[in-house]
């Protein structure tokens, strides 16, 4: 791996882990294993180096999003979604979390945060549709949209919720699945038996990829 991209993936790592303000460029230097000029000779500011892991935050977020769900394999295209929202989630989380220590006006984040939201919520409730279109989600048609976001908010904030409460939340720890499994408490109660069979599945899978990760 590059050293550059050594760089952004170690630094990101430890902003998860520890937070965007209280990782100095001396902390994230020796954790590489270089010279502090060295990780000046790659990113100039720190601000840089929050813009190029900004950018990766927004390339996944628009891979994601472009995902739409399939009404031939509605359960494994929706398992699929929540696969990649869920590393987005983690691979990315202290940028939901620490804007009071790095602004909120980062490139290229700034301005799009709401839009991104929006079209999440979108996104989730087309795939809640087309659950309710092949008959495995019993849930009325007008509230799909409030499904869509208390889907959301759980998923968005769950591992911090872990991490509040002083459980482990890095790769490994099982608060992915864990996540997951609270997410599907929404709305399991109105899933057909085999739908929620196929989802738990599914989460257990995403779970073990994320543990081994």
């Amino acid at each position: 791996m590059k050293t550059r991209d050594r760089i952004v993936l170690e630094a990101r790592a430890l902003f998860n882990e520890q937070g965007y303000g209280n990782v100095t460029t001396a902390m994230l230097a020796a954790h590489l294993g270089i010279a502090e000029g060295n990780l000046w000779y790659h990113f100039k500011t720190r601000q840089a180096l929050l813009e190029a892991i900004a950018e990766q935050f927004a390339s996944r977020i628009e891979t994601r999003l472009d995902m739409v769900p399939d009404p031939h394999d509605p359960i494994g295209s929706y398992a699929r979604m929540l696969g990649r929202l869920m590393a987005e989630l983690s691979d990315f989380r202290f940028i939901y979390r620490d804007q009071a220590s790095y602004g909120e006006h980062v490139e290229p984040v700034a301005g799009k945060a709401p839009g991104w939201l929006g079209r999440t919520f979108d996104q989730l409730e087309r795939y809640f549709d087309t659950l309710a279109d092949a008959g495995l989600l019993d849930w009325p048609r007008e509230r799909l949209r409030d499904l869509a976001v208390n889907t959301t908010i759980i998923l968005r904030y769950g591992l911090e919720h872990y991490r509040e409460m002083g459980e482990p939340t890095g790769a490994g720890s099982g608060a992915v699945r864990r996540t997951l499994h609270r997410h599907l408490t929404l709305f399991e109660h109105r899933l057909a038996p085999e739908a929620a069979i196929r989802l738990h599945e599914a989460i257990e899978a995403i779970g073990a990829r994320a543990l081994a990760a």
